[in-house]
């Protein structure tokens, strides 16, 4: 009988906060792992890198369970023996006070076989995002980083606070915010000049970042009155008068605010990527998916004179059908395409089509409009089921014959963590919600139909992608504060960026 195979461990350093701060060879082994074990404060977006059958494991929290340790390594071991692929995913660095080398000690112990796959401390990249480099050639030439654990403060630990306080000219304390007091004592104690500066950077690297800066005389009562509490790293040295000069994380239009994105979770990466770039913290909230109609045959489009796509999951359905009957773009043959948005342009190119016609904006009108002359002319249009019929019917109107085919719906589903946000958006916690269709508008007030919109939304801004979008929310009792010039979610970042800097004027 076969042994059983031993599988394999990665302990993984996810980096401090910011979920693309990760490594690429992180990345590819959480793609491969049968099993994770991640840190209690990790960025629960890196679990989405996670095959299906992934098993997601959330580590014991160490404020509560002394064993910790102890039932952590044997997590490791078992799931390896059972011939698992495990990747052990920490905050930060393993080896840099995450407990990775007593991890590895356990795994050898066990004969089971490891790598280290190392990721950006906290140390490093919470400075950085604060405007603090560590190294300077004008300011410093050496750094250490210290744990402030209060097992580092006893008269037996192995920390000599006496040589380090005046032997590197950047000091970065991890875990200390509840012992600062006692650190800004023993540096002063030891002869690092009182007058030094001193920065707390609370989560960062994250739009939740927080930045309390002084000098060792001053540092603790800055830190009690801004009410800060862990997790931060203390930064101490000259290093920290870069910050005004040198600060551009929390200096992003959108720095700090909270905004929900209810578009389908399969076409909101782009627009919480762009939200993100500009320093918002994006709450993904989709109430709606795409789900193509099943039994609809696409009908040949070469027997069209035009074909219109209206959407990037029109061409994108379609072009799926059309491969599922063994056809590809030579099918169009020789009918003019018609692309709305730019979006629409970039999947017709993708397939190897340039459209003909690209209209000035997606009103069905200015579409009827600005095509021609369409009399006696066959028009097929695949679409979504629930689409208005302006732009059909005007079509007819100018003698065209519509074929107006259903492709795809767009689908309620269930709201993730709805509790948790309707508690936040009538609290206020919520800075702005974001609607891309009305769809969108209709199921997100559905989900919370218990409160008047007046009332959800109270202390929320609403951004919309465009007029139709904005006639829903209004005709549902929704105020719209901001509406993108063009439909596409670039001009709606760009209208959300602008207001907020009107707004801070």
């Amino acid at each position: 009988m076969n042994e059983p195979r031993t599988g394999i461990v990665y302990i993984v350093g996810a980096g401090p906060g910011d979920r693309k701060l990760i490594t690429l060879k992180g990345v590819e082994c959480l793609q491969r792992a049968d099993v994770v074990i991640y840190d209690l404060l990790l960025n629960d977006a890196l679990l989405e890198h996670c095959p299906a059958h992934t098993e997601k494991i959330q580590a014991p929290d160490p404020r509560i369970r002394a064993t910790r340790q102890d039932e952590l390594n044997h997590l490791l071991v078992e799931h390896a023996k059972a011939g698992k692929i495990v990747v052990r995913l920490k905050g930060g660095d393993p080896y840099i006070f995450g407990r990775g080398g007593e991890e590895a000690v356990a795994l050898t112990e066990a004969n089971i076989p490891f790598e280290i796959v190392p990721g950006v401390t906290s140390a490093v990249a919470a400075s950085a995002y604060a405007g603090i480099p560590v190294t300077h050639r004008d300011y410093a030439s050496s750094v250490a980083f210290v744990t402030g654990h209060s097992a580092a403060l006893r008269s037996d630990s192995n920390i000599n606070w006496e040589q380090l306080a005046t032997a590197v000219d950047t000091l970065v304390v991890y875990m200390g915010v509840a012992h600062l007091r006692q650190i800004v004592e023993r540096l002063i104690t030891h002869d690092r000049d009182p007058e030094t500066p001193v920065s707390l950077v609370r989560v960062g690297t994250t739009p939740q970042q927080q930045v309390v800066q002084g000098t060792l005389t001053d540092i603790v009562q800055k830190v009690e009155a801004a009410q800060l509490k862990s997790p931060a790293i203390i930064v101490v040295g000259e290093v920290n008068r870069l910050r005004e000069q040198l600060r551009w994380f929390d200096t992003k239009p959108l720095f700090g605010k909270r905004i929900l994105v209810t578009r389908a979770r399969a076409q909101a990466s782009e627009f919480a990527d762009l939200l993100e770039a500009n320093g918002a913290e994006v709450i993904q909230f989709p109430t709606i998916k795409i789900q193509p109609v099943e039994g609809v045959d696409v009908p040949s489009p070469s027997e069209y004179d035009w074909v219109i796509f209206t959407s990037v999951n029109a061409v994108e359905i379609f072009y799926e059908r059309l491969r599922k009957n063994g056809k590809d773009a030579r099918a169009f043959g020789t009918s003019k395409i018609c692309a709305v948005g730019a979006k629409t342009v970039e999947a017709l190119n993708r397939i190897g089509i340039q459209p003909n016609f690209v209209p000035s904006n997606a009103r069905g009108s200015a579409i009827a409009v600005e095509i021609g002359d369409v009399d006696e002319k066959k028009i097929l249009l695949p679409r979504a089921k629930i689409a208005t019929a302006d732009l059909p019917n005007a079509l007819r109107e100018k003698g065209a014959h519509v074929d107006d085919v259903h492709l795809y719906d767009t689908v309620r589903v269930p709201g993730e963590n709805r509790e948790m946000i309707e508690t936040d958006l009538l609290n206020g916690k919520i800075d702005l919600v974001t609607f891309t269709s009305s769809s969108t508008v209709t199921n997100f007030l559905e989900m919370f139909s218990a409160h008047q919109p007046t009332v959800l939304l109270a202390d929320v801004k609403v951004a919309v992608i465009g007029p139709t979008t904005q006639k829903t929310a209004v005709e549902h009792g929704v105020h719209v504060d901001v509406v993108a010039k063009e439909a596409s979610v670039k001009s709606l970042v760009a209208a959300i960026v602008e207001t907020y800097h009107n707004f801070s004027q």
